[in-house]
């Protein structure tokens, strides 16, 4: 049996080496390194893709995210809710333009922001909500269009994890996550579904005046050279990056479908069992794309349970440990732990087992087979 990785992109790598090296060495031979003809045939491909008007590419989803918020002008002070459940690098960016992170709890099936809980923590202060599409999943889209729609707020979606995803609506139409909220951001980090060979990330807009503001903020607040008419960064996607993704991005929908097909296995396997709680799919199986499989271990058997399998040669993973209302960068008073119910349950619950385009029936089994010897 191959080696378990919980990210295999050698044997990934391998499958489409010949497209990948071409592509890389025509930007060598062109010596077009940063914003080369590569960047913008991957800025329109990727549009297409999204039916999105507008694709900003940006050094890294961090970047992504800061300037999107960049792009709509929010003040220090101004309230921006998001998911307490998640990476930190979405409220960090909140807290660098000295915005007011509002972090607020999650669903426990999906793992994404609750809709009660938005409601609950809007104030005359709330200008924006960044629903995160967590391990792969659309978020609840319509809600939140309709609450901000009520309330006068943006929408920044946080699409770093959940690229290809489809958000199904009330009346069976669907749309691509990231073309749905005013901005979205995205990040190509290797490991996501659709990830470059380094740093590398997106904003997403239909925003014309908004697309035109990001893409002089994304260049030092440039339009015409040495003219600065913005505060801008220096974030830009370089030419070989995009050129990886240029070769990725036909097969992100056949990815997407490997990663799907592997947790039907892996939820087939441990279903019914008691202290296994398998991952939800809200609308229809496109809707989530797996960028992480998060089972939630019952009865306090989570972390004894990883230490078997990291004794058995399986790598396994906790997304994530800490809350971010107790993370020591984002400590407030103003936060209370009864309104975090869902997630202080989940830090000490959740485990991720391998997720990646190349797992196979013969690890998928010897996995879950693993897991099941030790909670049965």
């Amino acid at each position: 049996m191959r080696k378990l990785q919980m990210v295999d992109l050698k044997s990934q790598y391998d499958k489409i080496k010949d497209t990948v090296n071409n592509s890389i060495q025509e930007v060598l031979d062109n010596t077009a390194y940063i914003n080369g003809p590569q960047v913008h045939e991957f800025q329109k491909n990727l549009e297409e893709y999204l039916d999105v008007k507008h694709v900003i590419p940006c050094a890294n989803g961090t970047d992504a995210l800061q300037i999107a918020m960049m792009g709509l002008g929010l003040k220090p002070g101004d309230e921006v809710i998001t998911a307490d459940f998640t990476f930190a690098a979405t409220v960090e960016v909140i807290a660098l333009l000295q915005l007011t992170p509002v972090l607020v709890d999650v669903e426990p099936d999906t793992f994404n922001i609750s809709i009660e809980a938005i409601r609950n923590a809007i104030t005359p202060r709330t200008k924006a909500i960044v629903p995160v599409h967590l391990f792969g999943q659309a978020a609840n889209m319509e809600a939140i269009m309709a609450i901000a729609k009520e309330h006068n707020l943006y929408v920044i979606e946080d699409n770093a994890q959940a690229i290809g995803a489809n958000y199904k609506y009330a009346d069976g139409s669907k749309k691509k996550v990231g073309a749905i909220s005013d901005v979205a951001s995205t990040s190509f980090f290797p490991s996501k579904n659709l990830g470059c060979y380094g740093d590398g990330g997106a904003i997403f807009t239909n925003n014309d005046e908004l697309a035109h503001v990001i893409r002089g903020i994304v260049n030092h607040g440039m339009y015409e050279r040495y003219h600065h008419d913005v505060v801008g960064v220096n974030s830009r996607l370089d030419s070989v990056q995009a050129a990886v993704l240029n070769a990725k991005l036909p097969l992100l929908d056949s990815y997407n479908e490997a990663r799907q097909a592997a947790a039907e296995k892996y939820n087939a396997a441990f279903a019914g069992h008691a202290n296994i709680v398998t991952p939800v799919t809200k609308g229809d199986k496109d809707s989530h794309v797996f960028h992480q499989y998060t089972l939630r271990i019952l009865n306090g058997q989570r972390d004894a349970l990883m230490k078997h399998l990291q004794e058995r040669g399986i790598p396994c993973a906790i997304y994530y440990p800490i809350p971010l209302h107790r993370q020591k960068a984002y400590l407030d008073e103003r936060y209370n732990e009864a309104d975090f119910t869902v997630t202080n349950q989940l830090v000490d619950e959740v485990m991720s087992l391998p997720m990646h385009t190349e797992l196979n029936d013969e690890q998928i089994k010897f996995i879950t087979d693993t897991v099941l010897e030790f909670l049965t």
